[in-house]
């Protein structure tokens, strides 16, 4: 999966397969968090977001497990 380094304070980069609908979040602390079955339109939401920490904690924390 190809990560994208985004502007961030908390995400380093984001990475998504749209045919699995699998979404991998790597924060800035080092940390990496797999999400599964994650519709396009909530990886687009984080991508397009101005505060991607806060798109993340309102739309993908603990919503989409693998």
């Amino acid at each position: 999966m190809e990560m994208i380094l985004v502007r961030s304070r908390a995400i380093r980069a984001v990475g998504y397969d749209p045919s699995t609908m699998h979404m991998r979040i790597r924060f800035k602390q080092g940390d990496a968090y797999d999400f599964c079955g994650v519709p396009a339109h909530i990886y687009q939401g984080l991508m397009d977001a101005s505060s991607k920490g806060t798109y993340y904690n309102d739309h993908i924390r603990d919503k989409y497990p693998c």
